[in-house]
């Protein structure tokens, strides 16, 4: 499952099947694992086929094992979720997909198989994630204001922030570094930062 923020909105990359039973429905890219690969390997693998991305956040997130999830076969699922911070890194999916494109993730089309029980553990997970983790820092540029990061939090945890204490909190941890670049506006020039790792770091709780 791919996730990035586009138009304001967190989105995630969808495919439409060309075959099997779930014929023209939306659902996640994926495939089957060969003899002998790493499951990590296999996500990576499928990932870079569907949406033509090579290195990117990817994280292992739950089996989905239910007997009745697939009509031709007992199929087990081990969904894993990508983010990246700039949706027009996907190319064309694989073509063994009819087509592909970004959803918003509040407003899916009708899902294949189980795939919007899915999407909503992910959502549940990346929430989580994002209160104990700088895991942000997938999902935006390089450089961004603190007004970004704040609107960021705000879409995705689906709750107003109390910008005075979250910007306190986030710089009180150190994990943004300001720099001398600013951005123009319509009115004063804003301060840009970018955060001191771009490497998955466990924080106190926000």
């Amino acid at each position: 499952m791919l996730f990035a923020v586009q138009e304001r909105r967190l989105k995630t990359y969808l495919v439409q099947l060309a075959r099997g039973p779930a014929r023209g429905k939306w659902a996640f890219p994926g495939g089957l694992v060969r003899r002998g690969e790493l499951l990590d390997d296999a996500a990576r693998r499928e990932l870079r086929a569907s949406t033509g991305l090579g290195q990117c956040y990817l994280e292992q997130l739950f089996s989905f094992g239910d007997p009745s999830r697939d009509p031709d076969a007992h199929v087990v699922s081990v969904a894993y979720m990508a983010l990246i911070a700039d949706p027009g890194r996907v190319s064309r999916p694989s073509p063994k997909y009819a087509a592909g494109g970004w959803f918003e993730l509040l407003k899916l089309p009708p899902l294949a198989y189980d795939h919007a029980l899915m999407a909503a553990y992910a959502l549940r997970r990346l929430k989580s994630k994002l209160e104990y983790s700088n895991i942000a820092y997938t999902l935006l540029p390089r450089m961004f204001t603190f007004a970004e990061l704040e609107e960021l939090y705000a879409r995705i945890l689906d709750r107003p922030i109390d910008r005075r204490n979250f910007r306190r909190r986030i710089l009180a941890m150190d994990l943004l570094r300001p720099l001398r670049e600013t951005r123009r506006g319509p009115h004063r020039p804003a301060a840009l930062y970018t955060f001191a790792r771009q490497t998955l770091q466990m924080i106190e709780m926000l």
